[in-house]
């Protein structure tokens, strides 16, 4: 493939211009980031945004992919002196993985098969002559001529051969693509309840819980298989209750493969390449079909649950931060108590406890007060109550708590529930063994907790995305695409926030376009032994940050109070000289006319020697210096009471915050222990297809109860005529 043409093609799958694409290769092929080039290189690669830019990336690595196994498969197939110009040409022509794949098999390099051994046998002529349906000819007279002591008889010749001839139509690349489409088109999916005998249990359901009861008779067309679906029955028949089949329509597939090799009826050697063919689809390309298929439902599946979860986090990690306010932190447990931390308005560290009101200590009195004086004491503000394990008894105990500071003090102390997942893995890695040394690990998680209110993104970039719990089944999809589509929205997430460079934590630092794991240890050690950065210039003493690190990162990372106030902006030092000439005529910065500033772009850009796009970026910038996007959304929903599912009552219209969006809905925190489902069907006044073109997780939305089920703790929400 010509640059041009690998231009063109990345285009149009793509949806964007041929300059767009040759802009943004230029730029990947010189090492930038991607929020780099999204955010500083507009003009190069026409404003395409980072999922755009991610699209050509990956659309870019595929063909290049693609364009390498070309080449071994072309080496591969010369050496064995096979290469015609025919299959040259095809090979130059396959647009895909999979048909270069289909070209290569018939001389990939396979372990011994029934057609191998035929072929040693020197069967291979007499294969060609089936394939060839003459009808002058009978198989049993022409068999005759390949018997030896290795084939005593003429069964045993005609069988080999139409092993061979199993094979090549099994492998036939034209063959095979029929059947992968028609499998596509017309296949059906079905799952079957696998019998306790075949799994060595009892008597009674191999899925006694129910779990997967509604595939324990289950069909569905390939095509209109959910991928929810397809998650679910290859973990039902991980865990060995399901077994899962694809079937393809055969008739029809073998008809087309009987046209395709040019069967005549009126051959004797008819009914030999039909038994063939037959043997051939039930033995070899029927199976190798329907495990393709499975590979590509699954993946399908797997991109879906993924860009499901991608979503989820990123809304998660755009959760306003709770700002200026001390914070206690409960890590709710019964016999080993609920482990406490306070932590001050910048999450410092002030003190941890532990407390006992739960069985079987049953020490609530005692708690309550205890809770009570360190509130006075460190004039906490808010609570974050993990949602784990005796959460429920302890958001009562601190709603009791709440109402008791109201009485007495007027205060305006609230709570919050914090979802915990993760909190654990936290405590226990290195990272949290370097913060708190001294703390035990179980306290450590208390501190997680009272920081995920104040600022869920500098807390959550401390933990493997996988942990955090905003997916579904993601311990099931290809683990290497979820890592690395959760990693690019962590990085995504920190670079469009920004980040302070003199408080941020070295996990955090990280994230940042340009920096490593390393180089962020780096800019920490530095800072805490030389003092606070005060420029973004003093980056490049650090080491390990040379001149494309600096490039690349410095833009992201904020200094409030440094010697230059634009190093608290998105602008990027390369533009300073250009903010320069653009003040010139003012007294300074802050008297700039931004809005009439604004009015004049086009001829500014000009004027200044800047593209468009730079310049309104740097305006927007210079408008509000500082300025973190997770202030533009709703504030943290904090509560004074407590509610349970014995409250709750059908009609009930109550305000609640998304936890989680999944592909059949949204579940909602309405201030009970278990989360609420608002169906999909539920979720607006009209038909929705993606739930996530609705509702994200953070938002705050309003509910009407529909079900209440105590007994398995099930809450059916909607939010049909409550969107305003």
């Amino acid at each position: 493939m010509t640059h041009d043409q690998l231009i063109r093609a990345i285009a149009a799958a793509t949806q964007t211009q041929p300059r767009q694409v040759e802009g943004t290769i230029q730029l990947l092929d010189e090492g930038n980031t991607i929020p780099f080039i999204a955010r500083y290189r507009k003009e190069r690669t026409g404003g395409l945004d980072e999922e755009q830019l991610r699209g050509v990336a990956e659309r870019l690595a595929y063909l290049r992919a693609l364009d390498e196994r070309k080449q071994s498969v072309l080496a591969s197939i010369a050496e064995q002196g096979k290469l015609s110009a025919e299959l040259e040409a095809a090979l130059a022509a396959a647009e895909t993985l999979q048909a270069v794949e289909d070209l290569y098999l018939p001389y990939r390099p396979k372990r011994r098969t029934r057609a191998t051994v035929a072929r040693e046998l020197g069967l291979e002529p007499l294969a060609q002559w089936i394939l060839a349906q003459p009808t002058d000819r009978k198989p049993e007279v022409v068999a005759q001529k390949f018997l030896s002591a290795d084939v005593p008889d003429v069964e045993t010749a005609l069988a080999g051969a139409r092993d061979i001839v199993a094979e090549q139509m099994a492998e036939s690349a034209a063959i095979r693509q029929f059947a992968r489409e028609r499998f596509y088109q017309q296949g059906e999916v079905s799952a079957r309840i696998v019998s306790p005998s075949r799994i060595g249990g009892s008597e009674g359901s191999a899925d006694e819980q129910g779990k997967y009861q509604l595939y324990h008779n289950f069909a569905a067309a390939v095509r209109r298989l959910q991928p929810h679906q397809m998650l679910a029955l290859n973990r039902g028949e991980n865990e060995k209750v399901l077994r899962v089949g694809v079937a393809g329509p055969e008739a029809e597939i073998r008809q087309h493969a009987e046209r395709y090799l040019k069967l005549n009826p009126r051959s004797p050697f008819a009914g030999q390449l039909q038994a063939a063919l037959e043997d051939g689809y039930a033995r070899l390309l029927a199976p190798s079909i329907e495990r393709e298929s499975r590979k590509a439902l699954t993946e399908a599946a797997d991109d879906h649950a993924i860009g499901a979860f991608q979503k989820n986090l990123r809304a998660l990690l755009l959760q306003p931060p709770l700002r200026g306010r001390v914070v206690m932190g409960i890590d709710p447990a019964y016999r080993t108590g609920c482990k406490v931390a306070i932590c001050d308005a910048t999450g410092k560290l002030l003190h941890t406890t532990a407390i006992y009101p739960h069985p079987p200590q049953n020490r609530r009195a005692e708690a309550l007060s205890e809770l009570a004086r360190l509130v006075e004491r460190f004039g906490v503000q808010a609570i974050a109550i993990g949602n784990g394990t005796a959460s429920r008894e302890t958001e009562q105990l601190v709603a009791d708590l709440v109402n008791s500071q109201l009485r007495t003090h007027n205060s305006q102390l609230a709570y919050a529930l914090v979802n915990e997942a993760g909190a654990s893995v936290y405590s226990a890695s290195p990272l949290a063994r370097q913060e708190f040394p001294e703390l035990d690990v179980s306290l450590r998680g208390a501190v997680s907790i009272a920081r995920r209110l104040q600022d869920p993104l500098a807390e959550l970039v401390k933990i493997d995305p996988k942990s955090i719990g905003v997916g579904l089944y993601q311990h099931d999809v290809d683990q290497k695409k979820l890592a690395a589509a959760l990693d690019g929205a962590v990085e995504s997430v920190v670079n469009s926030v920004g980040v302070n460079v003199n408080t941020a934590s070295p996990a955090l630092l990280a994230q940042v376009a340009g920096l490593t794991s390393r180089t962020a240890q780096n800019v920490v050690a530095h800072r805490d032994e030389h003092g606070p950065f005060r420029s973004r210039a003093q980056l490049l003493k650090v080491k390990g940050v040379g001149p494309k690190a600096y490039e690349q990162a410095a833009g992201f990372l904020r200094i409030p109070e440094g010697d230059n106030p634009l190093d608290n902006t998105a602008i990027h030092p390369e533009s300073y000289p250009v903010v320069e000439r653009l003040a010139a005529p003012f007294d300074s910065l802050a008297s700039l006319p931004l809005e009439k500033l604004r009015q004049e772009t086009p001829r500014l850009a000009q004027q200044l020697g800047v593209g468009e796009p730079t310049l309104v970026d740097i305006l927007d910038a210079l408008a509000k210096p500082g300025r973190d996007p997770r202030d533009d959304l709703p504030p943290v929903q904090l509560r004074a009471d407590v509610l349970s599912m014995d409250d709750l009552r059908e009609g009930m219209i109550l305000t609640g915050t998304v936890r989680n969006v999944v592909a059949f809905g949204a579940f909602v925190d309405i201030g009970v222990k278990q989360d609420g489902l608002v169906h999909i069907s539920a979720l607006a006044d009209r038909y929705v297809a993606d739930p996530h073109a609705v509702v994200r997780v953070g938002d705050v939305v309003t509910v009407r109860v529909l079900t209440i089920d105590a007994a398995r703790g099930r809450i059916g929400l909607s939010m049909k005529g409550e969107m305003g």
